[in-house]
């Protein structure tokens, strides 16, 4: 009796460490996927290969990007465009906050809306396109924040960087939204 316990309590927990895994291991975003808030771009096939012509192998554009279903309590938004080299080594190309309400698309060479931030480039208040050292494929990942309101920054827009935008919006986020693509440089 005691060896059947033990291994129905062994049964229990195994599943459990594979259920755990299997939910963490998902690229799971529960407020894109409760609100329906969708991050996407007409230049991005179902490859999701992001187009030379967006890189520094290329005229150096911005994305157009399009988003759908943000909440209804939305005031604005905000993007950050990032790559994660490592969990301690995270470049971001582009800023742009205080994106009002009423906007739900950034054309190609986007200007005059928002308020630029820095890259981490060359510390400009402008979209800096990826240029990745060395071979093979890197993740790209656009993010859009719904927010309940400005954020308040502290500082200059010459001097907001990733850290300092994500700090604002912490606790002004509703919804976000992510369209990761990816690129290989021909080197």
């Amino acid at each position: 009796m005691m060896k059947s316990k033990m291994n129905c309590t062994g049964t229990k927990i195994i599943l459990f460490i594979i259920l755990t895994l299997w939910c963490c291991s998902k690229d799971y975003n529960s407020s894109q996927e409760a609100s329906g808030f969708v991050l996407s771009s007409p230049e991005i096939g179902s490859d999701s290969l992001l187009p030379a012509d967006y890189t520094c192998d290329g005229t150096s554009a911005t994305l157009p990007l399009i988003w759908t279903g943000a909440p209804v309590n939305t005031f604005s938004f905000a993007i950050i465009m990032h790559h994660e080299a490592s969990p301690t080594d995270i470049h971001w190309y582009w800023i742009v906050y205080d994106i009002p309400a009423s906007i739900n698309s950034l054309p190609r060479n986007m200007t005059g809306t928002g308020i630029l931030g820095t890259n981490s480039v060359n510390d400009k208040t402008m979209y800096a396109p990826p240029c990745s050292q060395g071979p093979g494929v890197k993740a790209y990942t656009y993010t859009i924040y719904a927010l309940s309101q400005n954020p308040v920054i502290p500082v200059a827009p010459d001097l907001v960087t990733r850290e300092i935008l994500l700090n604002a919006i912490k606790d002004i986020t509703i919804a976000s939204s992510k369209l990761t693509v990816y690129y290989s440089r021909n080197i």
